[in-house]
């Protein structure tokens, strides 16, 4: 297996880096034997330890518009019906037994050592600190030293033995099989729900605990934004002096006093000291540096539902980065990571068979850039809902089904390479004296509709000449609604050009999947409805924004990724473009010196600035 994987690396991306990421696994594996058994328990279930900090947990968020209220609860239950024994103790048993059992192979008696976990009483955390040191040690090692590592392991298990307390009373079944992941499952009925949950993990709130306590307005600090670009050149007079000084006391006096610190520099340094701070700064023992915060939190935001769903998933992600913005508190220690279940609430007609189009079009993009999504994810749609009607009819005695909780863990275990989907801002203009806009996002699709408009509905008899139904009904008799609309071509070239047009029409529909499977246009697909439909010109082209306007006295009504909740009426305008990131658009924009040249525009200008929405498959898709 694992040559079959180094002759996988030489295919292209994403590909190629699958095969190493599955290579080095294995590689750790056979170099330390159950270390990514214990990683990833310790992970999951918050094993602390002082060399393998991280922790994992798995938040299900479910659409109550997919799913009938009278299912949650089944569906709760197979969500939640993990191993029984939550305790910390039992799942350090698991890893001490599984690791012990991997490193001595036949050495090792299962059953006189399962016996003597179960009775080593307080020691038992001793022995887990030690065994992860053990590992730890393994794999800075390398592959050599494999007698001494042995060796070590057996002393090891030696010491377990003799340390138990009352090894002849009788131990229960040895379990070594990997548990499920700590999962905590939620009915998705408030916006900021997804937010509330975060902050709790980030900050260690039990869950019990309301989260009514992690108000915005109680997170809110000034925030200090840096106008500056750390050039000498940009900095006031006044200040030149003050960098020429040496700091007074340490890093710590420093970082209580002000919330950030340069680090010691001389003005204008000579030729020949360039090349020895270089070499210091990547010493790390030039001047004092920031200490670095790593994010040891990761939180595996898995949704179910429909292209609805993954909107309100793209505005949740939106609101976010937002925040964010103004006050890090999620980003400097959570490690977001989403996943997405598509699971529709439509009744599948006799005729067509599978999943209806219209509402899973994002999950279908998914499952054509991923088989492996399409076959093991993508074919749950209609599956959950009904394991959910028979476990909402058995009897509330009977044994949980742990089929999704299997397929929630495999998901979340697995597929860890993202696939960008391009989320698109829209301004709504209302009518009105007051002008009102309001600003949102979406996903999947826009629709605009003119409820006013009779549309023509032709059958082949209308669309004889000479005919009495073609008199009677004339397709000049029904007149659409007249619109102007500026947008930017899109063109592989990147080189997007300015035009107009305006034409009559009764709606307008801008979908925001690719139209190419390799490499997107990063742009929208706009197709205007034809008054008869029997024409077969249609307007339709690829832009990537557009301002649509009506220029009579009409308005029209605008729906966004397929959603009821999101119908906005009495519109009179709206502007579609690419939606940016509230981490690059909040600070004010200064000017810096590094450009390319005198005159020339900054190099930030090069930097992809647009927020997309990330849903990890299991091959994902090269951005």
């Amino acid at each position: 297996m694992y040559f079959c994987l180094k002759s996988l690396v030489t295919l292209p991306k994403p590909y190629c880096a699958i095969a190493l990421n599955y290579a080095r696994q294995m590689k750790m594996e056979q170099n330390a034997p159950g270390i990514l058994y214990q990683k990833r328990v310790s992970a999951e279930h918050n094993l602390c330890n002082d060399i393998y900090p991280l922790q994992e947990k798995v938040f299900v968020f479910v659409d109550p518009v997919v799913f009938p209220l009278s299912l949650v609860s089944a569906l709760k239950a197979d969500v939640e019906c993990a191993d029984p024994g939550r305790d910390s103790i039992i799942y350090k048993r698991r890893v001490l037994l599984h690791t012990v059992l991997a490193g001595l192979g036949k050495k090792c008696q299962v059953d006189q050592l399962s016996q003597s976990l179960e009775h080593l009483g307080e020691e038992l955390e001793l022995h887990f600190q030690d065994l992860v040191t053990i590992l730890e040690q393994r794999t800075e090692d390398g592959p050599s030293n494999v007698n001494q590592y042995k060796t070590r392991l057996q002393e090891f298990y030696q010491d377990i033995l003799t340390a138990a307390k009352d090894p002849s009373c009788p131990a229960s079944q040895a379990e070594t099989q990997l548990p499920s992941p700590e999962v905590s499952f939620h009915v998705w009925t408030k916006e900021d729900e997804i937010w509330n949950e975060l902050a709790n993990f980030a900050l260690m709130v039990p869950t019990e605990q309301n989260s009514a306590c992690l108000d915005e307005d109680d997170l809110k600090r000034t925030s200090v934004v840096s106008t500056d670009s750390g050039i000498e050149g940009d900095m006031p007079i006044s200040e030149l002096s003050s960098i020429m000084l040496e700091s007074q006391g340490g890093p710590e006096e420093q970082s209580s006093s002000q919330s950030f610190y340069r680090r010691v520099c001389a003005r204008c340094p000579i030729a020949g000291n360039r090349k020895t701070l270089m070499m210091k700064a990547v010493k790390g023992n030039g001047g004092y540096s920031l200490t670095k915060e790593e994010r040891n939190l990761t939180a595996r935001i898995l949704v179910m539902g429909d292209d609805r769903t993954l909107g309100r998933l793209a505005k949740t992600l939106h609101t976010i980065r937002k925040r964010e913005a103004r006050h890090l508190l999620l980003t400097k220690r959570v490690n977001m990571e989403m996943y997405y279940i598509p699971v529709t609430d439509q009744t599948l007609s006799p005729v067509q068979e599978g999943v209806p189009e219209d509402m899973l079009t994002l999950a279908g993009y998914l499952g054509s850039v991923d088989p492996w999504y399409d076959c093991n994810i993508n074919r749950l749609g209609a599956m959950i809902i009904k394991l959910a009607q028979m476990k909402s009819t058995q009897s509330e005695s009977s044994d949980p089904n742990t089929f999704l909780l299997d397929i929630i863990s495999y998901y979340t275990r697995v597929s860890q390479h993202p696939v960008h989907l391009p989320i698109y801002s829209v301004k709504i203009c209302f009518s009105g004296l007051s002008n009102t806009t309001v600003e949102e996002v979406f996903v999947a699709q826009l629709t605009m509709d003119f409820p006013e408009v009779k549309r023509y509905r032709a059958t082949f008899k209308d669309t004889i000449k000479g005919s009495v139904r073609y008199k009677k009904y004339n397709p000049q008799e029904f007149h659409g609604a007249l619109v102007s609309v500026n947008y930017r071509k899109a063109s592989i070239s990147d080189r997007e050009k300015e035009m107009d047009m305006s034409l009559s029409t009764s709606g307008m529909l801008i979908s925001v999947l690719p139209s190419c499977r390799v490499k997107s246009l990063h742009s929208v697909s706009i197709r205007f409805q034809d008054m008869n439909p029997t024409r077969s010109s249609t307007h339709s082209f690829r832009a990537v924004s557009a301002n649509i306007r009506v220029l009579e006295e009409r308005t029209f009504t605008v729906c966004l990724d397929k959603d009821r909740r999101k119908t906005f009426m009495n519109v009179h305008s709206i502007e579609v473009s690419p939606c940016l990131d509230p981490g690059y658009s909040h600070q004010p924009n200064t000017k810096s010196k590094y450009s390319l040249g005198e005159g020339s525009e900054p190099l930030g200008k090069y930097i992809n600035k647009t927020l997309t929405l990330p849903i990890n498959t299991f091959c994902g898709i090269e951005q």
